[in-house]
């Protein structure tokens, strides 16, 4: 197995590289030492943040030192099991494309020389992995693995997405949490309260879940947006 580097970041946590590339062996890594660090807690740490190819550790510095943790995260990192065959957790994020709420899926299908249509099948056919949450609370970074598209972000980003938005470009995709700013292209938007914290739960989604976006017409999304907003509506999710 590949050794990992810890890095100080500040003077309460530590990153814990894995690899240098963004793929999902390196990123199941990274999951795993969490849950060995959930598992087998170390004294002092408060808390463990994953990312693409490292794990951010946070810690309390006057119950453990730098070297001390250092030390017990290489053990972890020895001790943890392989990779096991994958339990998949799909949850199925309804999307409205097009329109009002996909104001750049024409345009996408230009940058590919297809149709709208051909756009949304791509982004619906295949479940995207989530490699982590990220810049706003509950967004999910995810990627799917087949059939991506050729165009990148925009070259100008906007200031305010509207909350809910789907956004893409090559292989990835991901679901903006709250109005703000993305430079990504947005091809839907899904009634879906991606963080809510009202509920006991907030994050909708979490690291190392599947993606099933599933295409719905307007009334579907405004039904769906009603039951949200009524405390009535719940996920899809398969296990």
């Amino acid at each position: 197995m590949e050794d990992i580097r810890i890095l100080i970041s500040g003077d309460r946590a530590v990153s814990v590289q894995m690899g240098s590339v963004i793929n999902r062996e390196i990123n199941r890594r990274v999951l795993m030492l969490k849950a060995e660090l959930e598992k087998y807690p170390i004294e002092g740490v408060t808390e463990t943040v994953p990312a693409y190819s490292s794990l951010m550790v946070h810690y309390r510095p006057e119950v453990i030192r730098y070297r001390e943790l250092s030390d017990e995260i290489r053990k972890r990192s020895l001790t943890m099991g392989g990779i096991a065959e994958e339990k998949k957790r799909i949850v199925e994020i309804p999307v409205c494309y097009g329109g009002e709420f996909g104001p750049d899926l024409e345009y996408c299908a230009e940058l590919e020389h297809t149709t709208p249509e051909e756009i949304i099948r791509k982004h619906t056919q295949h479940d995207h992995y989530v490699y982590m949450l990220g810049f706003a609370p509950g967004q999910p970074y995810s990627a799917r693995f087949e059939e991506p598209y050729g165009f990148k972000r925009r070259e100008t980003a906007r200031l305010s997405a509207p909350a809910g938005s789907a956004v893409v470009q090559q292989d990835l995709s991901d679901i903006i949490p709250f109005d703000q700013p993305c430079g990504w292209n947005i091809i839907g938007r899904t009634p879906c309260e991606i963080c809510d914290y009202t509920r006991e739960e907030p994050f909708l989604l979490r690291a190392g879940d599947w993606i099933r976006h599933r295409s719905v017409s307007p009334e579907e999304y405004r039904e769906i947006r009603r039951q949200v907003r009524a405390k009535e509506w719940k996920p899809v999710v398969i296990e």
